[in-house]
């Protein structure tokens, strides 16, 4: 009884050092070919980290060299989980909030530099107003040939999100990958694409940012944004659902925002007058 205790005491501290190293195939061949019991060796493939080679060959070699069917299951199984560990470690580490590959909430986000490196922010949208007008003045002395404007009137004369550099880069992500089918109720409000935004660069009014969003005289009206707001883009598509947006100049000092001109709507006596609409604002250097 002493003798068999003495050998199940050595198999098993075998096994203990055996399991503090990676195992690999000779490992395998070495423990079968010293006697250790199929379970003993199937154990120890379970508790100890294994870089196992399952190629066609290689499971013909541990087959002629005597390994047995169950411990090369064993060893095919836990190259499996190691690998699967493998990836999911990678995505839990890719999943930085500063990483602009990493996922994150629909919506559009702007990566800056910061001392630490790059840092995303999320764009928050804000609620601008589109009923008031300007020029009408105009517009009566000349007999309605000339246009009165009318202008998306934000708040604050300045955006909480404020941008240091002037060479930032943005990253739209939609909900959904198919185009025209963001979930309408979201702050993206059925957009797919950024080629369905404008950027716009707003005149500080007092406590207020304005731009023109439309124009209308006495033979009709028309709406879109005032070309001299116009900010020049360009985006690539990185994924579905995801574009890397780039402005074509760097930003001077001011305030900005992404918005959909065919969201707007003409005021005065071609529409029902004032309603609100999104942008996703921010304002570039610091705030006078």
């Amino acid at each position: 009884m002493r003798r068999l205790f003495l050998g199940v005491f050595v198999l098993c501290s075998a096994a203990v050092v055996l399991a503090q190293q990676t195992m690999n195939n000779d490992a395998i061949v070495k423990m079968v070919k010293a006697g250790l019991s199929d379970s003993v060796v199937v154990a120890t493939i379970q508790a100890s980290p294994g870089q196992y080679d399952t190629s066609t060959d290689a499971l013909v070699a541990l087959k002629g060299a005597g390994v047995d069917d169950t411990v090369v299951a064993a060893m095919i199984a836990r190259g499996t989980a190691s690998a699967t560990t493998v990836a999911g470690t990678a995505t839990a580490t890719s999943a930085d909030p500063n990483n602009p590959d990493s996922p994150h909430e629909a919506g559009i986000w702007v990566c800056t530099q910061a001392d630490a490196g790059p840092k995303m922010v999320e764009l928050e949208p804000s609620v601008y107003s589109s009923g008031k007008t300007g020029g009408m003045f105009a517009t009566a002395m000349t007999y309605g040939i000339a246009k009165t404007k009318t202008k998306a009137v934000i708040r604050d004369a300045h955006s909480n999100t404020r941008v240091s550099h002037p060479d930032a880069i943005f990253y739209f992500y939609f909900e959904k990958q198919e185009a025209g089918l963001s979930n309408s109720s979201s702050a993206f409000g059925g957009t797919s694409t950024p080629n369905e935004y404008v950027l716009l660069k707003f005149d500080v009014k007092g406590d207020t940012r304005e731009t023109v969003v439309g124009k209308y005289n006495a033979y009709g009206a028309s709406g879109g944004v005032d070309d001299k707001a116009l900010v020049a883009f360009s985006y690539e598509k990185l994924r579905p659902g995801v574009y890397k947006v780039t402005p074509k100049m760097p930003l001077d000092p001011g305030e900005y925002g992404f918005m959909t001109p065919g969201g707007t709507v003409v005021a005065g006596p071609y529409a029902a007058g004032a309603t609100a609409n999104r942008v996703f604002d921010f304002g570039v250097g610091g705030q006078d």
